[in-house]
C-alpha cells in the first residue's frame, strides 16, 4: 500500500464526509479499547498484542490497529510479515492473522524498509489516523483494539475526538516515575471524556525459574495504590516473564498462549474475564 496522506486543512465539506466513512466504519465494531501508557517501556504494545490474541482465542471477532506511527511494534510481536491489500480508492483490507484476529499498522505501509523513519507533524499525524479509520474495511467486530504511541498527545486525542465510545487501558509499571506519567495520562482521559476501563500493571513481579521466589524487581503494589487514589478500576497485575520477551523478539507470542497454566496466562485471563463483564 503506498502512503498518500497530505498535509492541507480540511474544508468543512471533506471534513463531514471524512467523518461520515469514519462513523460508518466504527458501525459495526461493539467494543473499541484504546490501550495507553503515561510513559514509554512498560510493555504497552506487547500487552495490546497479547490481549488481542486472547479475545481472539476467546472466539471474538478482534481488530489489532496499531497507531504508534513513530514506532509501530505490532508487527514484529506477531512476526506478520504481509502488508495490506487495497482495494480501492478508499477501501483497505486489514491483514488477516487468523479466522478471528485482523491487523492494522503503519509498519505495513513502508514497503520493504521497515526501518524507515517516520517524520511527521502534528497535522499530518491526525490526517494519517483518521485516514486509516476511514479506509479499513473491518467489517463487524467484537472488538477493535488500539495501540497508542505513550504520552498523551496528537493520537490518543484524535481517536478521544472521532471515536466518543473509546474506553481506555492504561498500562503502567510498579516503579513511581511510571506511575507519576500514569496520573497525567488519567487526568487526560478525564479531561477528554474518555471512559477509563482500568489500570493494568506490568512486569508485576519475576518468578525465579531456580527457587521459585517472587522477586519485585520494579516494586510491587503501586498500580493497585495509584488506581485507589486516583478512583479508577484496577484490572491486575502481569508478571514479568522471559519467555514473553524472547517470543515477542521472535515473533511468536501465540506459542506463548498453550500454555493454559502459566502464571502468566492466569494474569491476563483474569484482566480479560473484568474487560468483558464491563460491557
Amino acid at each position: 500500500m503506498t502512503i498518500n496522506i497530505k498535509e492541507k486543512p480540511e474544508t468543512h465539506g471533506n471534513a463531514f464526509l471524512l467523518n461520515d466513512r469514519i462513523q460508518k466504519r466504527l458501525a459495526g465494531i461493539k467494543r473499541k479499547l484504546l490501550v495507553m501508557s503515561g510513559k514509554g517501556g512498560v510493555g504497552k504494545s506487547t500487552v495490546a498484542a497479547y490481549l488481542a490474541l486472547l479475545l481472539a482465542e476467546r472466539g471474538h471477532k478482534v481488530g489489532l490497529m496499531d497507531i504508534d506511527l513513530h514506532g509501530p511494534s505490532i508487527p514484529r510481536l506477531l512476526g506478520i510479515q504481509g502488508g495490506l491489500e487495497v482495494k480501492g480508492a478508499a477501501q483497505v483490507e486489514p491483514y488477516v492473522f487468523s479466522d478471528h484476529l485482523k491487523v492494522v499498522s503503519m509498519e505495513m505501509m513502508l514497503g520493504k524498509n521497515k526501518d524507515t523513519a517516520v517524520i511527521w507533524r502534528g497535522p499530518l499525524k491526525i490526517s494519517a489516523i483518521k485516514q486509516f479509520i476511514a479506509d479499513i474495511e473491518w467489517g463487524a467486530l467484537d472488538f477493535l483494539v488500539l495501540d497508542s504511541p505513550p504520552g498523551t498527545g496528537d493520537e490518543p486525542l484524535t481517536i478521544a475526538q472521532i471515536i466518543k465510545d473509546a474506553e481506555a487501558l492504561i498500562v503502567t509499571t510498579p516503579q513511581e516515575v511510571s506511575l507519576a506519567d500514569v496520573r497525567k495520562a488519567i487526568n487526560f482521559c478525564r479531561q477528554v471524556k474518555i471512559k477509563i476501563l482500568g489500570v493494568i500493571e506490568n512486569m508485576s513481579v519475576f518468578g525465579c525459574p531456580h527457587c521459585r521466589e517472587k522477586i519485585a524487581l520494579f516494586g510491587q503494589g503501586g498500580g493497585a495504590d495509584m488506581a485507589r487514589q486516583m478512583e479508577v478500576p484496577f484490572l491486575g497485575e502481569i508478571p514479568l516473564d522471559p519467555d514473553m520477551v524472547r517470543c515477542g523478539d521472535r515473533g511468536q507470542l501465540m506459542a506463548l498462549i498453550q500454555n493454559k497454566e502459566k502464571e502468566l496466562n492466569l494474569a491476563y485471563q483474569q484482566i480479560l474475564g473484568k474487560i468483558e463483564q464491563s460491557s
